[in-house]
């Protein structure tokens, strides 16, 4: 076969199997998978092992301070920032410059917003928790664009939560429908799992268009699924949503911050995401 007519067949079977591939790809970054997903044949489609010496700007953006109840004390600062051995780590701490900025403490974290957002799929990500009194590591998603207007109308998924020394994790989903609408039991909006955050875990979700099915380990904890004849806010998870992680501190749910305590790790050692 020639070169030429070896490119061609190439070029044809790339051509039929994205004409067959579930998944759209819009704008570059949003991975749009069909309403028809129903099976778990899943196939990775993105990854960061953190296996670079700095965090893939390609990938993600440090978070930035936001008036939101977690992010008081997000920063870009480098001292909350550190890459070793292919774990990403992610540190509260206590900040010792208050004349450059004035706020008592420091947060690391990162997301995939504008540049990375899917629709359907499952993602894992591999992790390990340290301790501290007002310490509230999180691993989160939440809508890439606003479809239904502003927060919470497009809803907020909750993959891991953990608080203080606790021996649980908590795994939530929030809408309109259950925070503005209080409808916390129908379904049941969250569950709570035991979990020894000592050590490394997988927290993962499989979404589906007729269901949020939260993991730990491998093993389902939780299934969030969508009901028929309930206010439409009860599901806004059919559009592209992004990743958050993030070692937060303090807030109304956590309780202020032991300065003793700190600092605190979330170390990361992958993400997964499957579609």
């Amino acid at each position: 076969m020639s070169k030429n007519n070896l490119v061609l067949v190439l070029f044809l079977i790339l051509l039929m199997n994205c004409k067959n591939s579930p998944t759209k790809i819009v704008n570059g970054y949003l991975y749009i998978q069909q309403d028809t997903l129903k099976g778990k044949d899943w196939k990775l489609i993105w990854l960061d092992n953190f296996d670079q010496t700095e965090i893939d700007s390609l990938k993600w953006t440090r978070i930035p301070r936001n008036n939101a109840d977690w992010g008081n004390y997000m920063t870009s600062n480098s001292k909350c920032y550190n890459i070793s051995n292919g774990i990403l780590s992610l540190k509260g701490i206590v900040n010792k410059d208050t004349l450059s900025d004035s706020r008592p403490y420091l947060t690391g974290g990162i997301y995939t917003k504008g540049k990375f957002a899917f629709q359907y799929g499952k993602i894992e990500i591999r992790a390990k928790l340290e301790s501290a009194q007002g310490a509230w590591p999180a691993i989160w998603m939440l809508s890439e664009n606003n479809k239904y207007g502003k927060y919470p109308r497009n809803g907020e998924i909750d993959i891991m939560e953990h608080l203080n020394y606790d021996s649980i994790i908590y795994q939530t989903t929030h809408s309109y429908y259950t925070l503005e609408l209080k409808q916390k039991d129908n379904p049941s909006y969250y569950k709570t799992t035991k979990a020894n955050t000592k050590k490394f875990n997988i927290y993962g979700l499989e979404w589906y268009p007729d269901k949020l099915v939260y993991t730990l380990n491998g093993e389902e904890t939780y299934t969030y699924p969508r009901i028929e004849n309930v206010d439409k806010s009860q599901w806004p998870f059919n559009q592209p949503f992004y990743i958050l992680i993030d070692q937060q501190l303090e807030g109304s749910w956590v309780g202020k911050v032991n300065s003793e305590d700190l600092p605190v790790n979330m170390m990361i050692d992958w993400v997964k995401v499957y579609q």
